[in-house]
């Protein structure tokens, strides 16, 4: 599964605008964003879809969410805006 180009990154521009100004992540590359100094979140495409990497509760590794759909990118952002708060 390849990381998310710029097409898909267009595809998926309300969800990064969503998660742009939550508290404590930093988008350093578009659609790639870390917290503190570790990756925390990135998406990638594939034939299925498109999805989202988010760092694992307790600094693990990543788990994955399909975000091919508008349920799932409020979801995510969600989970993300949960996530930070731990």
């Amino acid at each position: 599964m390849k990381h998310a180009g710029e097409q898909a990154l267009d595809e998926l521009e309300t969800l990064l605008a969503a998660l742009r100004p939550l508290p404590g992540v930093i988008e350093k590359k578009r659609g790639v964003f870390y917290r503190k100094s570790k990756a925390f979140l990135h998406f990638h495409e594939d034939p299925k879809g498109l999805f989202a990497d988010l760092r694992a509760a307790g600094g693990g590794d990543f788990e994955r969410f399909d975000v091919t759909l508008e349920a799932d990118r409020q979801a995510l952002v969600a989970t993300v805006a949960d996530r930070l708060k731990a």
